[in-house]
């Protein structure tokens, strides 16, 4: 998002060509080359729809993608870090977990209402952090209000004195008064005068210690010491989705939101916390205070409707084949029926305002190890034009995973034994042999691709992992035999392989 004289303007937040994207696809997914450039031509389409003028953007329709191949192989994480490329707001769905209307469950039209969520919650967090150092003077007047109770008081009602006398003052001037009534008042005059030389005194040493107070605070000299805020829950008004659509879990809540509010739930709470706590607390309530929520629903809407991206997960799962369209498989079917206008483009309620989902990418994955892409109904198999198979992983490709990404797997188990001073090294050999037996026993027993590695990791490092407080200050040497070693009962035996590997 841009800014532009005050007005917000929705583009996507990269422009890198799809080379570059790949490039940066690569730091944490190893091989999986043609789903990586299918997924980078898509976003960078995306980024060329919105450089078009009005009249064609809205007839571009997204690509959708169906990712075909085995369980672990980085389908999802594909997707995740492509949406963390261009800061879209992105969701990540299960296709099991919805049913067709009728049943008891989650309804397809809850995936964007909790993709408009996702992209509210972005938005305010960026308007959030523009307001951040605006907030502080503000925040910072709080904190001093609660470390120097009733200063603040007695500074508007000193104000308000200034204004009455003003006020008085005029009344006097504007009109006739006797000579008694003039002596009366000059002696009030006096008695005032002296009163106001008084609380002037005392505004002056009180302003004094609130600066001597904002310097500490600055200084961090009182981030320890205790106040009591008072804290306010956000109270949010029962959602209405629940008439147009929603399903038992939006009428749940809906429900608690409406007896929260008669039972008095949402009544302010006072609490006892440290400086430190409170202006967290504090600058919470000012931020939010700040923001115009429905600007933010706006831009969030916006970048939805324009950038937004869904996986769904496991779509294979609810494919079925038309000699058993029975019993059970009549609600996966259903589902697919339920799914389809959502991906060809359709408006769903939320407390947001209405989403059109017709430019939302949608990339769908499944193993389809049981069922075929072509078990899909017709019209559901149309709306993911690309369809990419990504490759079974090989010795290869689990010795990069496990040296190259910047999540690599042996780096993360240095760094967490690192934490108690227990070095452990790698050797090329061990790497070679872990990876060797992940391809062995994903070929022997279920393939479950890239996981495969957390498991035997696991294993090779179980004695050290347990023992590690005994070692510290010791380098451990991790080399083939030593791999052979904590794994030559499992590998040997292929049943118990299937079991414990």
């Amino acid at each position: 998002m841009t800014e532009t004289n005050g007005s917000t303007e929705t583009v996507l937040h990269t422009d890198l060509t799809p080379k570059e994207i790949v490039l940066r696809l690569d730091q944490y997914i190893i091989g999986q080359e043609n789903a990586k450039k299918a997924v980078a031509v898509a976003l960078r389409n995306r980024w060329r729809r919105l450089k078009l003028p009005e009249d064609i953007r809205d007839e571009v329709a997204p690509k959708n993608i169906l990712m075909i191949g085995p369980t672990g192989v980085g389908k999802t994480e594909i997707a995740r870090r492509l949406a963390k490329l261009c800061n879209a707001p992105f969701l990540k769905v299960e296709a099991t977990k919805y049913t067709e209307v009728g049943y008891v469950g989650r309804d397809v039209e809850s995936m964007v209402r909790d993709l408009m969520a996702v992209g509210f919650n972005d938005v305010k967090a960026e308007m959030e952090e523009r307001l951040r150092e605006k907030s502080v003077p503000l925040v910072e007047d709080k904190l001093l209000d609660l470390l120097l109770p009733g200063s603040a008081e007695k500074d508007r009602k000193a104000k308000a004195n200034e204004r009455k006398d003003a006020a008085v003052l005029g009344n006097i001037f504007g009109m006739a008064k006797s000579s008694a009534t003039s002596s009366a008042s000059s002696a009030d005059g006096s008695d005032s005068k002296e009163v106001a030389v008084a609380n002037d005194d005392e505004r002056k040493k009180e302003d004094s210690t609130r600066e001597k107070f904002r310097q500490m605070l600055r200084e961090g000299k009182l981030e320890e010491r205790e106040v009591e805020v008072t804290i306010h829950p956000q109270f949010q008004m029962p959602s209405m989705e629940i008439i147009a659509g929603g399903n038992m879990e939006d009428l749940e809540n809906s429900m608690q939101s409406i007896a929260g509010m008669f039972s008095g739930g949402n009544r302010a709470k006072k609490r006892m916390v440290t400086v430190h706590e409170a202006r967290k607390i504090i600058s919470e309530d000012v931020l939010d205070g700040m923001i115009d929520r429905d600007k933010v629903a706006d831009e969030a809407k916006k970048r939805v409707e324009q950038n937004g991206i869904i996986f769904i997960d496991e779509i294979d799962k609810i494919a079925t084949k038309s000699s058993e369209s029975h019993g059970q498989d009549v609600s996966r079917e259903g589902v697919q029926r339920d799914i389809l206008p959502i991906v060809e483009g359709s408006n769903v309620n939320t407390k947001y305002g209405v989403v059109d989902t017709s430019h939302i990418l949608f990339i769908a994955a499944g193993a389809f190890s049981v069922a075929a892409p072509s078990d899909l109904i017709p019209e559901l198999q149309g709306r993911f034009p690309l369809r990419v198979e990504l490759d079974a992983l090989k010795k290869e490709e689990f010795r990069r995973i496990l040296t190259e990404p910047k999540n690599a797997l042996t780096k993360q188990y240095t760094a967490l034994l690192a934490t108690e001073e227990v070095t452990v090294n790698f050797t090329e050999d061990a790497i070679d042999r872990m990876s060797f037996l992940a391809e062995e026993v994903n070929a022997k027993s279920e393939n479950i691709g890239a996981r495969r590695l957390h498991t035997i990791m696991e294993k090779v490092l179980d004695d050290i992992s347990f023992t590690a407080d005994e070692h510290k200050g010791e380098t451990i040497a991790i080399d083939a035999p030593y791999v052979d070693e904590k794994l030559k009962d499992v590998v040997t035996d292929h049943d118990m392989s299937r079991y414990i590997l």
